[in-house]
């Protein structure tokens, strides 16, 4: 037996494919020191029971690079049998989402062809075509064993020099007095270490526990069968593995039958509050009436299943987080501990790209790829409660094959945050979606109950909305006369002390040392110039900051600025405020005559210029005013204590009353925001893309010292860019079915994806973003990938409303 060493410069924790492959990874980037433990055997955990199906096909692009890679590692360590993979479509609504998927992937150079029935039945000759109505055949897919395939990696890290020790359970973690990571504590003795990696699956939770971190994830049943062959209806091992999505299955050839998994649309979660430590290669008791509906799915598309039996059910738990993404990257207040975990049943088809895009993170500080939706401190206090965290991860495993739509809430675990102004919102009708916990109004259903939006776009598919000319309402209120909204749910986090400027300047591209009462929109960005964050930054006080972010980014960029904190920047406490506040935003034409009527301050041009914050007074309230733009329009957002929040918006609705104020949703914002070029962080800004392709170099100070990327986008700004983002134009007045993710093409060729997509209600066109060559500029004439139709499309300028309304040009976007 391998005896424990005392010193290693990384362990790896966990014995599985994602363990196995961080340890591969690391030893293969010269970090041969590297030591894995396992408190068990190889694949006793989650791996162990998978099914072994590797396919690349995903609507994130990331996940799909991972896929892709992983394979390619399979292949170079022949572990691999590329037999092709069929994606099933049993119904009109799912060739629509597979068409739109297909587009997709092919944006991002996946080889993916949309096939006939006939075709897909050439392709697997014991598949029924009734109901079929096509399928995505993706011919570089295919299977492996999953202990082979572990094993096999890590033979590979053994090879390259690091220790698999197995049976070693880990109790503890020693951390310095700075709270980086000094050591680890097993059942066999104690290892000192400069980085350790949490990648053991479903007790991740547990162990990130050992060093005072929090991390989330649950553990949710999964089930999967091993059928027996039917005599004359034998698969070769030779046929492709199948998706059937609508059916909730999948699988693959084994032994002439078939290894048949899915996901029930009524998933248990299990061990919530904790995962108990001798659990290890055992499966737990399956649940066949709950599998019946995935046998009997089954049966529509192979009529052989019918007098298949079942050799064995197997069902075992795999860790799901709330939004069915992994947990990837450095953890926040533990400088060297790292996550790998929460791969939310992307096992085998992540663990490639996941060891390699971690190793990267923890041997040169970035990865190729952007790994902004998966970093493990996204979550916050909201999510501590196991409870609610295990309705959201039932909710993302019910909806990892049925179909989705892209308008579609959340509907489990709420209500669980509310603004002060709820109460308002339900007296105005409004339809409230979810963000990160917060119910807000999507739109507004004046004279109808309000109520809480779910899997609406069921109701209506792919096709025009229902409350197309609701949120057309609302949109010419904020163009023509004056909205109002009720904008709480955006994320608010305060930078106070000595260190707060220098922290600010440093990661960010504009200049931050302005008054107090200056308000700046900056983008916050990595050492290669890429794009962190989108936000703006108020200057409260000398040394105390408001930094305001979408509400589904504050946990993460809290994180992110609690990771940038260096010791020389000097003191800085950097706390999310965002329930301290209720905030109520006011734009139009008639915005100012709205306030001049309301208070004795000076809210002039002049008097209260654009980019500028300072208290005021409403009616007799004390308010904090801040005149930025989130639609391109005149106005003003009014930060409010939540106790006089609804004397506030009742006295604001009064006096607009005469103008014709109407109140605003979420869906309205976005229309607004597209019309005037703004962008939204996630979508058109990513880690990937930079200030200068984004249009966005008005908001960088090279002239203001040294800051993250300073000479990454130097260098870019001398040698030119290559892509710029571009507004389109698609189509005609008529309302277009797009989305996001569909394939741009120039002269046939692929030259770019959609980024965000909205109809502009004033101008009356599709609008979209995409990033494309430099040479494609306005004017230049494009086709869009729309269900397998290609659209015309024009390049036109970044905002499309010509229409000026009195702002700056750094008008800031919307980032919800």
């Amino acid at each position: 037996m391998t005896q424990l060493p005392s010193r290693a410069r990384a362990v790896v924790i966990g014995g599985g494919i994602t363990g196995t492959s961080v340890a591969y990874h690391l030893a293969q980037a010269g970090w041969r020191d590297t030591v894995l433990l396992e408190k068990a055997d190889l694949t006793s955990g989650s791996t162990c029971h998978a099914a072994g199906l590797v396919t690349q096909f995903n609507p994130s692009p990331t996940m799909m690079r991972f896929r892709r890679y992983s394979i390619e590692l399979y292949r170079r360590l022949g572990i691999f049998e590329m037999v092709g993979s069929l994606r099933f479509a049993s119904s009109r609504e799912q060739l629509m989402e597979q068409q739109r998927g297909a587009s997709r992937a092919r944006a991002i150079g996946l080889d993916v062809e949309i096939v006939s029935p006939e075709q897909a039945a050439q392709l697997m000759p014991a598949i029924s075509t009734d109901s079929l109505f096509g399928a995505v055949w993706v011919p570089g897919d295919g299977a492996l064993d999953p202990h082979t395939a572990t094993f096999a990696l890590a033979k590979a890290a053994r090879d390259l020099g690091v220790t698999v020790l197995t049976g070693t359970r880990v109790i503890g973690m020693e951390l310095s007095g700075r709270g980086a990571v000094q050591a680890v504590r097993t059942e066999s003795g104690r290892i000192e270490a400069e980085v350790v990696v949490i990648a053991c699956g479903i007790w991740a939770p547990q162990v990130a526990a050992m060093a005072g971190a929090f991390v989330v994830s649950t553990p949710v049943d999964h089930q999967h069968a091993a059928l027996r062959s039917v005599e004359g209806a034998e698969l070769p091992q030779t046929m492709p593995c199948f998706r059937d999505p609508d059916n909730l299955i999948y699988g693959k050839a084994e032994a002439g039958g078939v290894v048949l998994g899915g996901y029930e649309l009524d998933p248990n979660a299990r061990w919530i509050d904790g995962v108990p430590w001798e659990h290890a290669g055992t499966s737990v008791p399956p649940d066949q009436r709950r599998f019946e509906p995935l046998l009997t799915g089954a049966a529509r598309r192979f009529p052989f299943i019918s007098d298949a039996g079942i050799v064995k059910l197997v069902c075992h738990p795999d860790a799901m987080t709330p939004d069915a993404n992994p947990l990837l990257g450095p953890v926040p207040g533990v400088r060297g501990l790292y996550m790998a975990a929460g791969l939310s049943l992307n096992g085998f088809g992540g663990a490639g790209g996941i060891g390699k895009s971690l190793t990267e993170l923890i041997t040169t500080g970035d990865s190729e790829l952007d790994l902004y939706a998966y970093r493990p401190w996204r979550f916050g206090p909201v999510h501590r409660d196991h409870r609610y965290v295990a309705e959201l991860a039932k909710e993302a495993y019910r909806y990892y094959y049925f179909l989705r739509y892209p308008y579609d809430a959340d509907e489990r675990g709420r209500p669980r945050r509310t603004s002060a102004l709820h109460y308002r919102m339900q007296d105005l009708g409004a339809v409230f979606g979810v963000k990160h916990g917060w119910e807000r109004p999507e739109h507004f259903e004046p004279g109808r109950p309000w109520r809480r939006a779910g899997a609406d776009q069921r109701r209506f598919g792919w096709a025009r909305p229902p409350w197309f000319e609701m949120q057309a309402e609302e949109h010419r209120a904020f163009r023509e006369r004056v909205g109002i909204i009720d904008m709480t749910s955006f994320g608010k986090i305060e930078l106070d002390g000595p260190g707060a400027l220098r922290l600010l300047e440093r990661v960010a591209g504009n200049l931050i040392d302005r008054p107090v009462g200056s308000v700046v929109y900056t983008q916050l960005l990595d050492r290669r110039g890429g794009i962190a964050g989108d936000v703006t930054i108020t200057r409260l006080g000398p040394h105390r900051f408001r930094l305001v972010t979408g509400a589904g980014y504050v946990n993460s960029d809290l994180g992110w600025l609690r990771l940038e904190h260096r010791e020389l920047d000097g003191p800085v406490e950097i706390r999310e405020t965002t329930d301290e506040l209720c905030v109520v935003g006011i734009w139009g034409p008639q915005a100012r005559k709205v306030l001049e009527g309301m208070t004795d301050d000076d809210v002039s041009e002049e008097g209260f210029p654009f980019m500028q914050a300072r208290d005021i007074r409403i009616e007799g309230f004390d308010v904090f005013a801040q005149r930025v733009t989130y639609v391109g329009e005149l106005g003003w957002e009014f930060y409010v204590e939540p106790g006089v929040a609804e004397q506030v918006w009742d006295r604001l609705m009064a006096g607009a009353r005469k103008f014709g104020v109407r109140a605003g949703g979420y869906r309205a914002l976005d229309s607004l925001r597209m019309e005037k070029g703004y962008r939204y962080y996630g979508i058109d800004l990513t880690l990937l893309d930079n200030p200068l392709e984004a249009g966005l170099g008005f908001c960088i100070r090279f002239d203001k010292g040294d800051f993250n990327g300073r000479e990454a986008l130097l260098a870019l700004k001398a040698a030119g860019v290559m892509r710029r983002l571009r507004t389109l134009l698609i189509g005609d007045h008529d309302y277009v079915t797009v989305y996001g993710g569909e394939a741009v093409y120039a002269d046939g060729t692929i030259v770019g994806r959609l980024r965000s997509c909205a109809y502009g209600f004033t101008v009356r066109r599709n609008i979209a973003y995409s990033y494309l060559p430099v040479g494609l500029v306005p004017g230049a004439r494009v086709e869009v990938d729309v269900f397998g139709r290609r659209v015309p499309a024009e390049v036109s300028t970044d905002a499309v409303l010509k229409r000026e309304p009195s702002v700056s040009h750094e008008a800031k976007p919307v980032t919800s």
